[in-house]
């Protein structure tokens, strides 16, 4: 029996996978991605969470990419209003660093080359009076304050692979790919399941790598490469703490080896302290934070805040390795961040596009490029389509998320706010399909701790590929930071008797 035949594979399953799979699959190809482990499980679950046009990439010329970056902030905040929104900037003017002048001159351009329309513009802050200086130390007298936006990085990941799948994608998760050959005019793709062990084998008319840090290993393992090396791989951890001030703007740090961190509201009750970049060469597996980034990013915060933030502080850190493309600059925070596509091969006959660098703001430009090729390569034509498509969940007013809270606890009276806001925060409109019927909370099925419960569990595992409690307490939501190591044992064995259930009806 043949092999099932695809117009296109994918293989990796963060933010520029998914968007590819996402639009390709809108435009009515036939499409597969793998992903060897969770969605958004790499790079793309450990970003600062910012959809930002980079203004420090204005320091490197790169015009384009800051360009490009800021008109799509408002175009991704109207597509997925429920997991990005708009952010305030506060940049402290630090008299020893860049002058004010160079500062403003940035920001003029910022406000001025992305095609801004609802965010508000910059303006300039007398700290002694705002309450912004409130947390600074009172040598801090003057800031400038600008927009961009944040984003759930990991929940637009699975959104844009949900909305695939529900136009004919199939997602596979726990799925390595450890072969790809061409083979008359088709790639032969060998997969695995991770859980399972089962062999598979699919043909692909072109193939789309963009295993993220993995890109290179996919080239030179999977595809037979010899002495591969298209990226760099630069690593960036974060710090969460309390709360550390009470207001909702976030604070743009610049540091005196000139690179530039964040401190951010983060899940309400936090502070998120980031990012460090710093060139990588370990294990991808297990990236973790290391003690001399923990010294950094505090020394860094200690600058700033009147109080000191120590590592006694730390309540959870992450880490991720970005895999930008090897422009040959000397330090990790000058390589470029725009993306660089490659395809291999020529006519229609077993084509391979490669994805190095970008970054989550861009990341449904880089899908209409690929896309673009990718017609080129099949002899197809399809609608641009995604910038006026909302995600799953997205399908309200951009600037109206506290109305959809007022909406939902309307229909959900029982709902407490806190817990009404972090269903629309993540899941939109769908938190109905969620909640279902349901009359109290004792009928959203089992309480694992916090505001977190079965039905939930059961519509991420059902619907948003979660397997394991790390899936759901990490990258679905960020519940892990409220529940105890004995409630995480417990909602690991509701999760495994679910998988055993489901299993059990399978084999019936």
């Amino acid at each position: 029996m043949s092999a099932e035949t695809v117009d296109i594979f994918v293989i990796g399953g963060g933010i520029n996978g998914c968007g590819i799979a996402r639009d390709a699959a809108g435009r009515g190809f036939s499409v597969m991605l793998a992903e060897r482990d969770d969605l958004a499980c790499g790079t793309s679950s450990a970003s600062t969470k910012l959809v930002h046009g980079g203004l420090r990439y204005l320091e490197h010329y790169e015009f384009r990419l800051v360009r490009e970056a800021l008109k799509e902030r408002e175009v991704l905040w109207r597509n997925a209003p429920h997991v990005i929104w708009p952010l305030r900037l506060v940049l402290p003017h630090h008299r020893d660093l860049r002058p004010a002048w160079l500062i403003r001159l940035g920001l003029f351009l910022y406000d001025h080359i992305g095609g801004r329309r609802l965010l508000p513009p910059t303006r300039v802050l007398d700290l002694h009076r705002d309450e912004a200086g409130e947390p600074l130390k009172p040598e801090f007298t003057r800031a400038f304050e600008f927009s961009d936006c944040w984003a759930n990085d990991a929940r637009l990941v699975v959104l844009n692979a949900r909305d695939a799948a529900d136009r004919g994608a199939r997602i596979l998760t726990r799925t390595e790919v450890v072969s790809a050959r061409r083979d008359d005019g088709l790639w032969r793709i060998e997969t695995v399941d991770r859980a399972t062990g089962e062999r598979s084998a699919v043909s692909a008319r072109l193939l789309v790598n963009a295993a993220g840090p993995w890109v290179d290993q996919v080239l030179g393992n999977a595809l037979g490469g010899n002495n591969v090396h298209n990226v760099r791989l630069v690593k960036g951890s974060h710090i969460v703490i309390a709360r550390k001030y009470a207001h909702e703007r976030s604070y743009f740090f610049q540091n005196r080896d000139g690179r530039i961190f964040f401190a951010i509201p983060f899940e309400s009750d936090f502070t998120l302290i980031g990012t460090t970049d710093l060139d990588y060469d370990g294990s991808l597996d297990g990236v973790a934070i290391a003690d001399d980034e923990i010294d950094y990013l505090c020394a860094g915060a200690s600058e700033y805040f009147r109080e000191p933030v120590t590592p006694d502080d730390i309540i959870w850190t992450f880490s991720g390795v970005r895999p930008l493309f090897d422009d040959g600059a000397t330090r990790a925070q000058e390589a470029t961040r725009d993306y660089v596509l490659k395809t291999d091969g020529e006519g229609r006959d077993a084509v391979l596009i490669n994805i190095f660098g970008g970054k989550i703001t861009t990341y449904r430009r880089l899908a209409e490029t690929v896309l673009a090729r990718i017609e080129e390569v099949l002899g197809r034509r399809g609608e641009r389509w995604t910038a006026a498509a909302p995600l799953p969940g997205g399908d309200f007013p951009q600037t109206d998320f506290e109305g959809e809270v007022g909406r939902l606890r309307q229909t959900y009276p029982f709902l407490e706010a806190g817990h009404a806001r972090r269903l629309v925060r993540q899941y939109g409109t769908t938190a109905r399909a969620i909640l279902g019927p349901a009359r109290s909370t004792g009928e959203l099925g089992e309480h694992f701790g916090a505001d977190l419960y079965g039905a939930e569990v059961g519509h991420l595992i059902d619907r948003e590929w979660a397997r394991k409690s790390e899936d759901v307490l990490w990258r679905r939501t960020k519940c892990g930071l409220r529940l105890t190591t004995a409630q995480v044992k417990q909602l690991d064995r509701w999760m495994d008797a679910r998988r055993d259930q489901s299993a059990g009806h399978a084999a019936e």
